[in-house]
């Protein structure tokens, strides 16, 4: 017997052919492949050693190691709120569940935003590394235009052409993307290992132990920004926890998360160990964003110098994709809750993707890199860039792991080790970003007197994300007193078991 409806209740809608759904065709090595393309060893290397260099010396090795205790902590709880509520919105879902609607919303959006401006500045990395190939092939100028690989205007332009592609491919289906950035993965890492073994064995400055003593930074700022970039470096392993409503079995994204996140601390520190015996500091430092190919140039002759080159290219090309696929399917659940438009849930009917939001995505990051050719120097927008992410990414993690402390409290009477794994570490990780994030936002509003548009000064640094955290809280308010999303009266995102999911009849 059914009840009444109220004159309030929505009126019934005819019935209309199902919709288009996610396909579940990914296994363990896509996930692997999908966390390691979004976390993006060779770009991170490439662009970050001289990056991290600048601001803690030579004690990059010590805070890569101790920067992964509170992220191998973050990636518990998302192993844990996954097993529990597998969803593509993730951070977005758990936070909103456990902490409310409002810090659940930020999480999504800052995850959202920091992928976006991810995409926008690597696709000038992109640029920039096509430019240096095409000097090394005698094309210096095209049509009058100086094709110079330092200029952010024309490396930009460069990389929008490459991130039109990656979009176009991206929305073909995620097993051929995954397939795609498994082959590049090889050889970037094939010659990532090779090169740094070389410098490993045949550079000349001594290994010393000092490099892995996190005291030796007597500077609580530079040792807050050095931890900052050095989890920078491992973001993007969580990357396999947006396809659980693409993934056959519910446990195969943290499996491919944690794969990824152990190769990528192997990765960081050999290589971190390798530069800083072949190159001094001030070498480091010099070369900023270019220290892999100048690593390639000083090791070996041409044409084998311009394989890190070609390498990282792949990088980059690999980690846009593998940021474009997660940040269509988050936009994808927030627009399913109401909390982002209506647009965001159009799937593709023939490929099973979020077609609508990734070219949406790639316009927004394509509008973004050009904005930021106002800082000329690509070496300074990379810094500046690194720096916001690196903040907004230390504040989401720190929600989500918060959230899985909040969530599974009651585990603290179901004896000691599930009170460490699912309250103790993610919280104690939790404090940790969130209090490295504090305290740096800190340390930016008291380093400077005035305002510009330079990744020295203070006030500019900690203008770009806390406009990312203001507009948030905007949009956050025209989802609950515009759209009315459900989600603000519930705090909980669409059940991902309540959707239907057809396997992909065409996966191997």
């Amino acid at each position: 017997m059914s009840a009444t409806p109220s004159p309030s209740a929505p009126r019934p809608q005819p019935s209309a052919a199902p919709r288009p759904a996610l396909r579940r065709s990914l296994g363990v090595v896509d996930g692997v492949a999908l966390a390691a393309s979004s976390t993006a060893a060779t770009t991170s290397i490439a662009i970050g050693m001289g990056t991290i260099a600048s601001v803690v010396g030579l004690q990059a090795p010590a805070l890569l190691l101790l920067a992964f205790l509170p992220v191998l902590g973050i990636a518990i709880a998302y192993a844990r709120l996954n097993r529990s509520e597998p969803n593509c919105g993730n951070g977005y879902v758990w936070v909103g569940k456990s902490l409310g609607p409002w810090p659940g919303f930020l999480t999504g959006w800052v995850t959202l935003v920091g992928s976006i401006i991810f995409c926008a500045y690597t696709s000038a990395i992109m640029g920039s590394v096509v430019l240096v190939i095409a000097n090394k092939a005698g094309l210096h100028s095209v049509v009058g235009i100086t094709l110079d690989p330092g200029s952010t205007g024309v490396t930009t332009a460069v990389g929008l052409v490459v991130l039109i592609a990656l979009a176009a491919l991206t929305i073909t289906g995620m097993r051929a993307a995954t397939r795609f950035q498994f082959a590049l993965l090889i050889f970037e890492y094939t010659v990532l290992l090779a090169f740094c073994g070389w410098a490993l064995v045949s550079g000349h400055h001594t290994i010393s132990l000092s490099w892995f003593n996190p005291f030796a930074i007597s500077d609580g700022t530079a040792f807050a920004q050095g931890m900052v970039l050095a989890v920078f470096f491992f973001w993007g392993w969580d990357a396999a926890f947006s396809v659980n409503e693409e993934t056959k079995g519910v446990d195969d994204s943290a499996r491919g998360s944690f794969i990824a996140l152990f190769a990528m601390l192997g990765l960081f520190l050999f290589a971190s160990v390798a530069f800083q015996r072949e190159m001094s500091l001030p070498e480091l430092v010099r070369n900023g964003p270019q220290a892999l190919p100048y690593l390639g140039a000083k090791l070996a002759a041409e044409p084998w110098a311009t394989l890190p080159l070609i390498a990282l290219m792949f990088s980059a090309v690999t980690s846009v994709q593998a940021t474009l696929i997660p940040t269509a399917r988050g936009l994808l659940a927030m627009g399913r809750d109401r909390t982002m438009g209506q647009m965001w849930t159009r799937v593709h009917p023939r490929y099973g993707t979020p077609a609508v939001g990734t070219v949406v995505v790639m316009a927004i990051a394509s509008v973004i890199a050009l904005l930021a050719v106002a800082i000329p120097k690509l070496s300074d927008m990379l810094l500046t860039a690194v720096n916001a992410i690196g903040l907004i990414v230390a504040l989401y993690y720190g929600l989500t792991a918060l959230a899985c402390a909040v969530r599974f409290r009651s585990a603290l009477r179901e004896g000691p080790r599930e009170a460490l794994l699912a309250v103790g570490i993610p919280g104690v990780s939790s404090l940790v970003l969130l209090g490295l994030g504090g305290y740096l936002g800190y340390s930016y509003l008291t380093m400077s007197d005035h305002f510009e548009l330079s990744p020295d000064n203070g006030w500019f640094m900690f203008s770009l994300p806390a406009a990312i955290v203001l507009f948030g809280l905007g949009m956050a308010a025209v989802a609950k007193y515009v759209r009315r999303s459900p989600y603000f009266t519930t705090g909980r995102g669409t059940d991902a078991e309540a959707l239907t999911l057809p396997m992909d009849r065409t996966a191997v």
